[in-house]
């Protein structure tokens, strides 16, 4: 074997350990940020009054837990519980889907410092986001006055409240959990030196998985993505519902491809399929799970969540053009002004609900 090979070989196998290190720390992020919020997330929750105070306690919690599976999950469990209405808990879910997108703009953030490389990798993390706030902005009235996703979901649930039983693989916790227990174990006590250890897993791996990927050949692995997973609109959202349904997380899904938007192997009008078939994709995830439980609240939220996905996609891919123009604006101005990513999270995610929950959640 040539020494090229070889070398060829190893610079695979330190990719595929930087993806390994990458998604850890976007675990342990998820655990820290768990760790420090403790009871905080179903407190808040128990403080839904209105539907505007539910989309908004689904954007704070999602952010802080950085799932929006975590948050569903609660949601179904308090709505079994008796605690919340399904209507409120319907609106936590439009809230989640919202939140989840922080974690693709702080896996973009480990990009601010090399320009050429920024501009890109924070439009595709955004993307997803202005998707998700149009689909709330449309779909969200619809839910408010005549109950478009609480009906529908409720027929469907009618239909479907005897199947049960499926249970899950979860890859990507078999291959974390291990190390995330053993840091758990030694530093649960401490969340804020877990977040340091992630923040720095996450962007040592980020950084090294765009070299490797700019030192392999470009133009084959353009072609390996635009024969397999990106080559027209459908195979493109058909990849990111498979991928998403397979590691079980939306936010790894489109976080992998950061990187890949940061070197330049993908456009936007390449990510935003694949971003909206990851929403899809882990609804499927929610699907099954409530289908393993075999409770039917849970199903027709799960089932709400998927209603509201695939309406937004309905919905909106007539008019792709305007969150693909949006998030090149933003990534744009973000280049000029670094600080507009930081103000953007701070303000979108916490912020913005912070204000709005305090203001109005005991009405």
């Amino acid at each position: 074997m040539s020494k090229q090979k070889i070398k060829n070989y190893l610079t695979v196998i330190y990719l595929i350990f930087s993806i390994y290190l990458f998604l850890l720390g976007i675990k342990l992020i998820s655990i820290s940020f768990g760790l420090a919020s403790g009871n905080r997330i179903i407190e808040l929750m128990h403080n839904v009054s209105n539907p505007f105070v539910g989309l908004f306690i689904g954007i704070l919690a999602t952010s802080i837990v950085q799932s929006s599976s975590s948050t569903t999950s609660l949601a179904v469990a308090l709505v079994a519980a008796g605690t919340i209405k399904l209507n409120l808990a319907i609106y936590i879910v439009m809230g989640a889907n919202i939140g989840t997108c922080i974690t693709n703009v702080l896996v973009s953030l480990s990009h601010i410092t090399r320009k050429q490389e920024f501009e890109h990798a924070f439009s595709a993390a955004i993307i997803q986001n202005f998707f998700n706030l149009i689909s709330v902005a449309l779909i969200f009235p619809l839910e408010y006055f005549f109950g478009y996703l609480s009906k529908t979901s409720d027929f469907l649930t009618t239909l479907m409240k005897n199947i049960g039983g499926l249970k899950l693989l979860k890859p990507i916790e078999l291959v974390t959990e291990p190390i995330c227990n053993l840091t758990k174990s030694l530093l649960g006590e401490y969340p804020w030196i877990i977040i340091i250890i992630a923040l720095f897993l996450l962007f040592y791996s980020l950084k090294n998985m765009v070299v490797i990927i700019k030192s392999l050949v470009l133009e084959k692995i353009r072609r390996i993505f635009g024969t397999y997973f990106f080559k027209n609109y459908f195979r493109s959202m058909a990849s990111g519902i498979v991928i998403t349904s397979i590691v079980q997380s939306s936010s790894v899904t489109t976080s992998l491809v950061v990187p890949f938007a940061a070197a330049r192997i993908l456009t936007l009008n390449q990510i935003f399929p694949y971003v909206i078939g990851a929403n899809i994709g882990t609804t499927v995830t929610t699907l099954l799970a409530s289908f393993s439980i075999g409770s039917p609240l849970g199903l027709q939220v799960a089932l709400a969540h998927l209603i509201f996905n695939v309406t937004g996609i309905i919905l909106i891919t007539p008019i792709k053009k305007v969150p693909v123009f949006l998030a090149k604006k933003l990534g744009h101005y973000a280049l000029k002004n670094r600080l507009i990513p930081l103000f953007y999270v701070i303000i979108q995610f916490f912020i913005i609900p912070l204000i709005f929950i305090l203001t109005f959640g005991g009405k």
